[in-house]
């Protein structure tokens, strides 16, 4: 009995511009060197390699350019290389949590401002933001590279200008502290988290990755999505990470509606759950994310009160 081929990811979001199955004539158009990466699989259908690092990141320089517009991407080998769709699937699901929070009604253009925690130096999450909801973004990293880069790709896409702010976080002990100016509003903050504790750690997730992506078991595997040492590393990981992120936030409570943060790991979500039950959070969600064979969750809290947050609408979001 032959295999079904897969012809929507419907664990992707409704309004994912990559449900469908790619289109591989259109990306190759839109990214022609991405013809090169390209071979059947085992269902005898096209299929970029996604084992190879230039490949994935060919791959999502055409879903960019393709689906959203974005033609100049780029940034060095050795960053995080995102992969599109689950990025928009982040995005998409904090538009949500806004629309939910302002009777149904998602806000466009620069009525949301959105921090993200570690931009990184490929800027995905404001690029997303932008092109899909107008948002105004700030975009907050540790490495001066990271930063240059990100700027980089602002300065190189027209409709990214006066659209995203760059802060650089100056001590990598705090997250908001430094970056969050006195008297500052922000809607919603996005973090995915550096998942690992360690570079052992990092390079034993690296190993069982390129075995499931090659059948091949190799000492020293290349990250096929890439990755430096502060993207995917943190001493104590990602709950430690999400810990100090979850207490620092209780000190900017009262200007910031949303704060959320990806949580790949669901066995960090009891510590995190404790955490904000002892800083009296108002407000706690958990959102469900599925994005190919991974499933992971967003976790939201707020600390603003229903009157705090009814005026937050009103004046924000001009609603009544």
């Amino acid at each position: 009995m032959s295999e079904k081929k897969p012809q929507e990811k419907t664990t992707l979001h409704p309004r994912n511009k990559n449900r469908d199955r790619y289109d591989l004539s259109a990306l190759i158009v839109a990214e022609p060197q991405l013809a090169i990466y390209v071979k059947p699989n085992k269902y005898g259908d096209d299929s970029v390699d996604f084992a190879s690092p230039v490949a994935v990141k060919l791959l999502n320089k055409a879903l960019l350019s393709h689906y959203y517009g974005i033609q100049n991407w780029d940034f060095p080998i050795d960053n995080l290389c995102p992969p599109i769709p689950g990025r928009a699937d982040y995005i998409h699901y904090i538009a949500d949590l806004i629309g939910e929070s302002n009777f149904g009604r998602i806000p466009n253009g620069t009525a949301i401002t959105c921090l993200d925690i570690g931009v990184g130096a490929s800027c995905i999450y404001p690029i997303l933001g932008v092109t899909e909801y107008g948002w105004h973004f700030i975009g907050a990293d540790v490495a001066e590279k990271s930063i240059a880069s990100a700027q980089k790709i602002i300065d190189s896409n027209a409709s990214l200008n006066d659209k995203i702010e760059l802060r650089l976080q100056q001590n990598p002990k705090v997250i908001f502290r430094g970056i969050i100016n006195p008297d500052e509003k922000i809607d919603v903050t996005v973090c995915n988290p550096p998942f690992h504790s360690s570079a052992e750690d990092a390079n034993k997730g690296t190993q069982r990755k390129v075995k499931n992506l090659s059948g091949k078991r190799e000492r020293t595997p290349e990250l096929n999505f890439a990755g430096i040492s502060n993207e995917l590393i943190y001493n104590g990981g990602e709950s430690q990470f999400i810990h100090t992120m979850i207490t620092e936030s209780e000190k900017f409570g009262k200007q910031c509606y949303w704060f959320t943060t990806l949580v790949s790991k669901q066995s960090n979500l009891k510590g995190i759950y404790k955490t904000l039950d002892m800083l009296e959070a108002a407000q706690i969600k958990t959102i469900p994310m599925g994005t190919g064979n991974k499933s992971t969750r967003i976790v939201a809290w707020s600390f603003l009160s229903k009157e705090e947050q009814k005026q937050w609408r009103e004046v924000r979001w001009k609603t009544k």
